[in-house]
């Protein structure tokens, strides 16, 4: 009986002060500090939700929905949509458009449904607009009367691009951004040959994101190390000045390289100065034709706008302001108030023909306004974005590591190279990481210093969004930027390991 009565008391629930099993009553306390917690990060997560989850989603959506043709077209909407895109256009579908014209140009919908199928074929929206203004007067045959109004109503391509438009759900959009068009017979084919600017776009992108991360690596690695070994006090001191650039807007900063890179600028002036323009110019003239000269001289720009319009060339010489003319300008401009436009032509000739003998001492090289300044002002902006995550993996290597190594007969280099520098990987991952996602979708340095040649993606979205209003090829462009942005976050993952990645 003693012996039943202790086994019973072993398997008895072990009970809390108020008699509630002690796992439930541990499982209740659990439960009120995961609910407190949530408590206290539910207005973060909404937040990020309402301004930042939804917005997304909603703005991939619209690359895909499009319901403005057939919100505002209701009587051609369904007949387009059950048109094959290959038979010949019918009578109903010509009437049905001509009541739709008539109705759009009473609400005033029209340049908006307009608008929509341009986005489809160029010119569209001219000959919507012109064709609702005479709907009203139209008889049958509606489809004669909508060619004698505009001759562009009979082309079947013209209605493929309607049907197109009449599809609310579509992926014409995301083709779009991929340089494919979607016609209205379901067949996909690649956009023309100079209308394939997307992925250009999209590979432009990818390569400056890529040098301005490698040159960020490489200025800031140095910095970074610096920053571990020097003593506490002039370590704050100089992350002072790494973080500085914080304390500064981008558009100033962005300005400021502007200033300093132009044709007359602080860095063009050191260089004539130092004669280190004359070096870079012969350097470049071993492995460039003159033709070629425009990637870097000015004076090269001139001279080639010469050979190709001296009237044009002249006009632009005589219309710079005082001090801003290269040398080769000047000679041109002076050639033609002696000899005429025969006379500029054989003095710009003549200078193309001695171009690797030149040696103008004014010589200055274009560094804004193309690739080049995108770069160097991303980087410089970009910068403490490397520093910062490599300082903090640097400070946690403990010194005793290289000088263990140095003890057992490693080099200087070895030690570094062996011992050390696989120890700052996670701060490399991270940098990198950092500092190509934020490159990838940057805007306004791009838009200042860019020029033509230095435009990113982001730049064309931005034009979409404000300037064409084409906001589902915006939407679509974002959308495949977003799929790039994941994509190589999935492959830094794979390689290296996001588990890695250390920010402090």
């Amino acid at each position: 009986m003693a012996e039943t009565t202790t086994e019973t008391t072993k398997n008895a629930p072990l009970l809390a002060a108020d008699g509630t099993p002690l796992r439930r009553k541990l499982e209740q306390a659990l439960f009120v500090s995961r609910m407190r917690a949530l408590g206290l990060v539910a207005p973060l997560l909404a937040f990020i939700l309402a301004v930042f989850i939804i917005p997304i989603v909603y703005f991939m959506i619209q690359g895909m929905h499009n319901p403005v043709y057939a919100d505002r077209m209701p009587n051609s909407t369904p007949i387009l949509q059950a048109w094959d895109g290959q038979s010949p256009v019918t009578e109903e579908m010509a009437e049905a458009m001509v009541k739709d014209l008539i109705l759009t140009r009473d609400n005033r919908e029209i340049g908006r449904v307009a608008t929509r199928v341009n986005q489809e074929f160029s010119g569209a929206r001219s000959m919507f607009t012109s064709s609702a203004r005479k709907a009203e007067r139209m008889e049958p045959p509606f489809l004669e009367a909508l060619v004698d109004a505009d001759k562009d109503w009979g082309k079947q391509e013209v209605w493929r691009a309607i049907k197109v438009a009449a599809t609310s759900w579509t992926p014409a959009y995301y083709l779009a951004a991929l340089d494919f068009q979607y016609a209205g017979d379901g067949s996909i084919t690649r956009q023309d040959a100079e209308r394939r600017i997307h992925v250009a776009l999209f590979v432009r992108t990818m390569e400056i994101s890529l040098i301005v991360t490698i040159s960020c690596f490489v200025l800031g690695y140095p910095v970074a190390w610096l920053l571990a070994e020097l003593p506490v006090r002039k370590a704050n001191l100089l992350m002072i000045l790494v973080l500085l650039p914080f304390w500064t807007s981008i558009l100033v900063r962005t300005t400021a390289w502007i200033a300093m890179l132009q044709g007359q600028g602080v860095m063009n002036d050191l260089m004539v100065f130092t004669g280190l323009n004359q070096v870079i110019l012969q350097i470049s003239m071993l492995f460039n034709d003159y033709k070629d000269l425009t990637v870097s001289s000015l004076c090269g720009i001139d001279v080639n706008a010469a050979l190709g319009s001296i009237p044009a060339a002249v006009e632009k010489f005589g219309a710079s302001p005082p001090g801003t003319l290269t040398r080769c300008g000047a000679e041109i401009l002076a050639a033609f108030e002696q000899g005429g436009e025969s006379g500029a032509r054989s003095h710009a000739e003549a200078l193309a023909a001695s171009a690797q003998r030149w040696g103008y001492g004014d010589e200055r090289f274009s560094m804004i306004y193309n690739k080049l300044g995108t770069i160097i002002a991303m980087t410089h902006i970009l910068l403490p974005f490397m520093i910062l995550p490599l300082y903090s993996v640097m400070k946690t290597v403990p010194p005793s590591y290289l000088r263990a190594a140095k003890s057992m007969g490693a080099t200087n280099w070895t030690a570094f190279w062996r011992v050390y520098f696989p120890q700052t990987i996670p701060g490399i991952g991270a940098g990198a990481l950092l500092v190509f996602i934020l490159a990838i979708g940057y805007y306004i340095t791009p838009a200042l210093v860019g020029g033509q040649d230095g435009q990113m993606i982001s730049n064309f979205i931005d034009f979409h969004m404000r300037r064409s209003l084409n906001w589902s090829l915006a939407a679509a462009l974002g959308g495949v930027l977003l799929i790039i942005v994941l994509f190589f976050y999935w492959l830094y993952d794979r390689i290296v390991g996001i588990d890695n990645m250390k920010l402090g």
